[in-house]
C-alpha cells in the first residue's frame, strides 16, 4: 500500500474472513481523501501471516479508533511523523542506511516478482492499471527476469515444463 493508504486504513476495510483489504481512501494532512486513479481503488489479497498479525494488532490496541494504525492518543498515524520518530531511528539502530519508507513498497513488488507471482496479480495488488510499470521499474532487480543466456528456458524444459 502507499503511505497515505496505510495511514487512512480503517478496520472496516479489512475483511478477515475473505483475507482482503479494500483500499478506498488515503489520509493526507489529517484529512481522508479520494485516491488519485481508478486503479488505486482495489482489493488487496492478504496472506495468512498478514491476517494473523493484523488480528493480533487489533487485539492489542486499547482504543476505539476506527483507524488501524494509531498513535498513543488514538489518532491515525501520519507518514512524516512516523518517518521521523520511528522509521529513521529504527534504521539507525539496525545500522542500515537511510531510505524512504516508501521503498518498502518497492521491496514488496520486487520480492513478489522474484518469488514467481503473476505480474498481473502483482500490478493489481500495487494499484497499477497494467504490468508496464512493474517491468520497467522492478525487473532489473529480479535475476530470474533479467537472464539473457537462455538458461532459464533450458531449466524449464529440463524440468518438464515446471
Amino acid at each position: 500500500m502507499r503511505t497515505g493508504e496505510i495511514d487512512g486504513l480503517q478496520w472496516k476495510d479489512i475483511d478477515f474472513v475473505n483475507k482482503t483489504i479494500k483500499v478506498k481512501q488515503a489520509l493526507s494532512r489529517n484529512e481522508l481523501k479520494e485516491l488519485k486513479t481508478e486503479s488505486s481503488y482495489r482489493d488487496i489479497d492478504l496472506i495468512d501471516r498478514v491476517v494473523d498479525v493484523l488480528q493480533e494488532h487489533k487485539k492489542s490496541k486499547h482504543t476505539t479508533s476506527t483507524f488501524v494504525f494509531v498513535n498513543s492518543k488514538g489518532k491515525p498515524f501520519c507518514y512524516p511523523v512516523v518517518s521521523r520518530t520511528i522509521w529513521y531511528p529504527t534504521l539507525d539502530a539496525a545500522g542500515l542506511r537511510h531510505r524512504n519508507p516508501y521503498q518498502t513498497r518497492h521491496t514488496y513488488a520486487t520480492l513478489l516478482l522474484a518469488s514467481g507471482e503473476s505480474p498481473e496479480w502483482i500490478a493489481k495488488q500495487m494499484g497499477h492499471s497494467t504490468t508496464t510499470m512493474l517491468f520497467r521499474v522492478y525487473s532489473r532487480f529480479v535475476p530470474n527476469l533479467t537472464r539473457r543466456d537462455g538458461s532459464a528456458f533450458e531449466h524449464f524444459l529440463n524440468n518438464g515444463g515446471r
